[in-house]
């Protein structure tokens, strides 16, 4: 099994040491979701959720508010146990692999399965290529100052960052605009070569010129890592996407899926009158 990562708390211990093999970008992997529950405390907020998210393509999670998308999406790489009294149910597999067997460890999956959130969170005090190798340093993954260097730029360009920040790279991450800081986290997420990348209403706080942007960096990721991005914008989920699941969770039962398939076939054949209410913006 390969070696942990945690991104978002720099306070993390690390007991491994790995070397990182110089710009070598891992091949996405087919996430599969069985009959996944999901509790806080009592309240059961997710029921039985199976979904398959092939390798190299975009699924959307759609549905409205308090639905279980943010929920479900946290389960796929562990996230969700961290709140207290959550309870988990299900399965879900990472290349056939399930990520809540013993066997592995919560950073292994944090690792392979990687996450942006909502707000975009770059450690303000670090520079931005500090950000982006922060990954690296809290793995203990070590690599050559040349090896770093071509990271931290492979990274960048993978976000489509690169051309504007090269000649800064030593600048504080949170002097960025909002959509430049969304980006670096897309970079800090990819520099440890995750092979799913899950997205949570990445662009809900973005103007939309850097929503456009952070679109046009999910296109270029794709076919690269396997992205799943709970949205809002039924018209981002339409530009985005290959595949959509709708959720729904009705008269205070816990969230499902109601439909899932195609992008085109959600948007413009669905096969349940609640998915088409939805998608035409009759409620929610």
């Amino acid at each position: 099994m390969t070696a942990p990562l945690e991104v978002t708390d720099v306070t993390d211990t690390v007991t491994d040491t790995i070397v990182l093999p110089a710009v070598e970008t891992a091949r996405p992997a087919t996430l599969e979701a069985r009959a996944v529950s999901a509790w806080f405390g009592s309240h059961q907020v997710l029921s039985r959720v199976s979904l398959t998210m092939p390798a190299g393509r975009v699924t959307a999670l759609i549905g409205p508010s308090g639905c279980g998308k943010s929920t479900f999406l946290r389960t796929l790489n562990r996230m969700h146990e961290l709140i207290p009294a959550a309870q988990f149910g299900g399965e879900v597999l990472f290349e056939g692999e399930d990520i809540y067997d013993p066997s592995w460890r919560l950073t292994d999956a944090r690792r392979l399965i990687g996450m942006v959130f909502q707000k975009p969170n770059p450690f303000p005090a670090m520079s931005i290529y500090d950000n982006v190798v922060a990954g690296l340093r809290l793995t203990g993954t070590r690599v050559s100052r040349r090896e770093r260097d071509e990271v931290v730029e492979e990274s960048l360009t993978r976000a489509g960052l690169w051309k504007e920040v090269h000649d800064r790279l030593r600048k504080p991450g949170g002097a960025l605009s909002g959509g430049q800081q969304q980006r670096l986290c897309i970079a800090r997420a990819l520099a440890v070569r995750p092979q799913v990348l899950l997205m949570d209403e990445p662009c809900s706080a973005l103007d939309p010129t850097s929503t456009r942007r952070v679109e046009e960096t999910i296109h270029e990721l794709a076919g690269e890592v396997t992205v799943v991005i709970v949205t809002h914008n039924m018209q981002q989920a339409a530009r985005v996407s290959q595949q959509c699941a709708f959720f729904l969770a009705e008269q205070g039962t816990p969230g499902g899926i109601v439909e899932a398939g195609p992008t085109d076939d959600i948007f413009n054949t669905p096969q349940d009158q609640r998915t088409a209410d939805y998608v035409a913006g009759r409620f929610g």
